[in-house]
């Protein structure tokens, strides 16, 4: 009876019906925990903006054929490209003034920076770092991270080489204020404490600087590790409430949680050798690319532990956030190389939080 009753075309009709709407829901569940979208060559750093309802991403394009580079401008839903802005430079590094609504970026190889605006999209202006012409013996610094004091409308930028600084621009006239020396060797990471008035950045040395920048100082370096291992503290997230910061290590399967205030190590998070960080206040979580390993961590910020690991190959860059902190957004490079480019563009990961 029941063999004869599932033989029934009007059955079978209902239950495939019943099949389609339950995979439906799986994909559409599926679909909005984790969305995967090609976007552009040579793609890095992102910058979200609540206000503009949109996310932008910086790409180098080809480092052969293509002089300059693009900034897309996706929607932080679907992730479909809803402009390409053209530029002569190549853009590297991003950063945003949400109060001004200005995007920042970074041009490492011209040694400057950009300034565009997020509501009309057109370049407020444009300034260069290091003048200095490339030869067999000079070497440009390179601006690499940027972080803004939205209080101040004040852009830091780390320049990285063998003597590298921090370049102090103001983000009204775009004019150079101030370059802090001596923050180390490829002193790459920086992350801003606007309220305390304290500037972070990390270098090749093993060290965390901490700067005062009220009088643009050093007031700190500490050594994270001393254990006689080899460590490149690539980059730095703060929890401003808590004091701590979340510090990644390219040369060490670890991430570091360091307290700002004695520049202690309190804890050490077993982990892939890792590239970006970034915390989430809102959920109390941090969130760590793993270039080589092709993984993204979630950390527990409160137990310090890896709650979940998840696959992004090939290569996941850089990270941004939603405004509301519900949203993590995963820049993913495809294997290149000077000698063979990827082919395929790269990507642009949306995961639900």
């Amino acid at each position: 009876m029941f063999l004869r009753h599932l033989s029934s075309p009007r059955l079978r009709g209902s239950l495939f019906l019943g099949s389609l709407l339950l995979a439906g829901t799986f994909n559409a569940s599926a679909a909005e925990e984790m969305l995967r979208q090609p976007v552009g060559k040579g793609a890095y750093e992102m910058a979200f903006s609540q206000q503009e309802n949109a996310l932008w991403l910086a790409t180098s394009q080809s480092r052969k054929t293509d002089k300059g580079g693009v900034v897309y401008r996706l929607d932080p839903v679907t992730l479909k490209v809803t402009q390409a802005i053209h530029n002569d430079l190549k853009p590297f590094g991003a950063t945003i003034n949400t109060r001004t609504q200005t995007l920042w970026f970074g041009n490492i190889t011209n040694s400057a920076v950009t300034a565009i605006d997020a509501k009309t999209s057109e370049v407020k202006g444009r300034l260069v770092l290091d003048e200095r012409k490339r030869s067999e013996t000079v070497r440009p610094l390179q601006p690499r991270e940027l972080a803004v004091d939205e209080a101040t409308n004040t852009v830091y930028i780390t320049g990285i080489g063998k003597e590298s600084v921090i370049w102090v621009v103001d983000g009204e006239s775009l004019a150079l204020k101030s370059t802090i020396t001596g923050t180390g060797t490829f002193s790459t990471g920086l992350a801003i404490d606007s309220d305390a008035k304290r500037l972070y950045t990390t270098n090749g040395d093993g060290e965390l600087v901490t700067i005062d920048t009220a009088s643009n100082k050093i007031l700190t370096r500490k050594k994270l590790q001393d254990d006689g291992k080899e460590h490149f503290y690539l980059n730095l997230s703060l929890d401003t409430a808590g004091h701590r910061a979340f510090v990644t290590d390219s040369k060490a399967p670890e991430v570091l949680v360091v307290d700002l205030r004695d520049g202690k190590v309190i804890q050490k998070i077993a982990a892939p050798e890792s590239l970006a960080v970034l915390f989430n206040p809102a959920r109390n979580e941090v969130y760590v690319t793993h270039r080589q390993a092709g993984k993204v961590s979630v950390i527990d910020a409160k137990t310090y532990k890896v709650v979940k690991t998840i696959d992004t190959p090939t290569h996941p860059n850089s990270l941004a956030l939603s405004a509301d902190g519900k949203t993590l957004y995963v820049s993913v490079k495809q294997a290149s190389s000077r000698e063979k480019e990827a082919t395929q563009p790269d990507d642009v990961i949306r995961i639900a939080l």
